[in-house]
């Protein structure tokens, strides 16, 4: 009888455990949602929205965030694109993907270097990707949008500044800066 009590209390006790670790999951479990097609790679994985951080700007290479110093490769490359080394950050930033592949700011920032490089095709790849990865992602809208006025197409480029005239809730650098990129692109065509 004892047996069958504590067999039973036991048994009640992991239906328990399994139903509350069903209904509420450890946070240490990551959302992520399958996003196909977007890119000639194959399908992509994304964090959820909630989680998207607001990128910096391409103006603050210099700083690093407390997460950035923790990755070598990450900051070697960031270092790289102060001193203007584009093949050296490419080379730093794709092994940092290797290790990060959800992390938006560094498909940007190979995506600048490659423009840098004048390796258009490239860069609206990256950029490309790291919307993918974020479509939030402001530093990646303006050199997009940057990347497309070189290309001399500047609907493309105005299209990404009304998406971040909605994205920029306040005014930020991003839409200002591709704000006066249209605006010297629109001067020197009508010359």
């Amino acid at each position: 009888m004892i047996r069958a009590i504590a067999l039973a209390t036991m048994f009640g006790a992991l239906v328990a455990g399994v139903a509350v670790y069903t209904i509420r999951p450890p946070a240490s479990w990551q959302v992520i949602t399958p996003v196909s097609g977007a890119l000639d790679r194959g399908a992509v994985t994304a964090v959820t929205p909630e989680d998207w951080p607001i990128c910096t700007t391409m103006a603050s290479v210099a700083s690093d965030a407390d997460w950035a110093q923790l990755e070598p490769d990450f900051a070697a490359g960031k270092k790289a694109l102060g001193a203007e080394d584009w093949n050296g950050a490419i080379a730093s930033l794709k092994l940092a993907a290797l290790r990060d592949p959800l992390n938006a700011d560094i498909p940007n920032y190979i995506g600048y270097a490659y423009r840098r490089l004048r390796q258009l095709g490239s860069a609206i790849d990256h950029y490309q990707h790291a919307l993918v990865l974020n479509p939030r992602h402001r530093s990646a809208h303006e050199q997009l949008g940057e990347a497309y006025l070189v290309l001399g197409e500047s609907a493309k480029a105005e299209q990404l500044l009304a998406r971040l005239d909605n994205l920029c809730l306040i005014p930020c650098e991003e839409y200002e800066d591709l704000k006066r990129a249209i605006a010297a692109y629109r001067r020197l065509a009508t010359r």
